[in-house]
């Protein structure tokens, strides 16, 4: 199985292929249905998922779109959290809760095992965690998960988890006007462990989004584009999974790939932070 060291830089973050809040299911099915097969069409071979999106709809979704799945596609999902019937996030952080949604993710996915598990934390968890990732790392030695991460954590917490067993990527809010994370990502980069950015336009005051709406009209780009390539020329351990229910923002995304962002762009840009 590949690993994500193996992927390309840039996914797909399957959240949004849900109904509003990200409860129920998406508005188009068929459109939905589209954007994965397009993306795995298009070369993607990295996909952001987890059982709380829908929730369980999206798991769903994937493995009716793309299953069988071509060899080359890594699924990566998220653990320690579940929705209410409001749509709440609530914490399921038990041992056993962490051991059942992975079981319940490689059921829903149709796979023997998943290509990443992130743990992630409740906003403010400051807790002891250990037992949380000793079961991950049970699991990864039982060949049931291929690589371990962590979402919304600190450095301090990398360093813990790093005690127990390695930690291949971090999951964090970050983009080019919240970078909170610039000495994490600067840490992460040399001991070998991906970034990625969730929010990669998240957060924005109008005048930062000015600065990044000038950039893209020099290049005949979009504002996400940008945002992505900045993003991407940030640093060589930063994997993208931008998400979106649209084929044609899909091909767009995409396409920031094949964007170079000069010198003058990255002072403009950079100011912004």
């Amino acid at each position: 199985m590949k690993r994500l060291s193996d992927v390309k830089r840039i996914g797909f973050g399957a959240m949004r292929l849900t109904g509003p809040g990200i409860m129920g299911p998406p508005a188009d099915p068929d459109e939905a249905t589209r954007v994965l097969q397009r993306a795995v069409e298009l070369g993607v071979d990295h996909i952001d998922t987890s059982d709380y999106y829908g929730p369980y709809l999206v798991n769903d979704l994937i493995r009716e779109a793309l299953h069988p799945y071509p060899p080359e596609l890594v699924l990566v999902t998220k653990v320690g959290a579940r929705r209410d019937d409001d749509g709440g996030w609530l914490p399921a952080f038990e041992p056993d809760e962490i051991k059942e949604a992975v079981h319940d993710n490689l059921g829903r996915l149709g796979v023997e095992r998943l290509g990443g598990v992130n743990l992630r934390f409740m906003d403010g968890w400051d807790g002891d965690f250990e037992k949380q990732w000793t079961v991950l790392a049970d699991l990864h030695s039982q060949g049931l998960v291929c690589d371990l991460g962590l979402s919304n954590c600190t450095a301090e917490q990398v360093k813990a988890a790093q005690d127990i067993a390695p930690v291949s990527m971090v999951q964090n809010a970050y983009n080019v006007a919240r970078r909170t994370d610039d000495e994490l990502i600067d840490s992460l980069a040399g001991q070998g462990i991906y970034y990625v950015p969730f929010f990669p336009l998240g957060g924005f005051s109008p005048l930062a989004l000015d600065a990044v709406h000038g950039v893209a009209a020099k290049h005949d780009a979009t504002h996400m584009q940008v945002a992505l390539a900045w993003l991407l020329q940030r640093s060589e351990n930063i994997l993208l999974i931008p998400g979106t229910s649209s084929v044609q923002h899909l091909e767009e995304n995409l396409r920031a790939a094949r964007l170079r962002l000069d010198a003058d762009d990255l002072a403009v840009l950079d100011a912004i932070g």
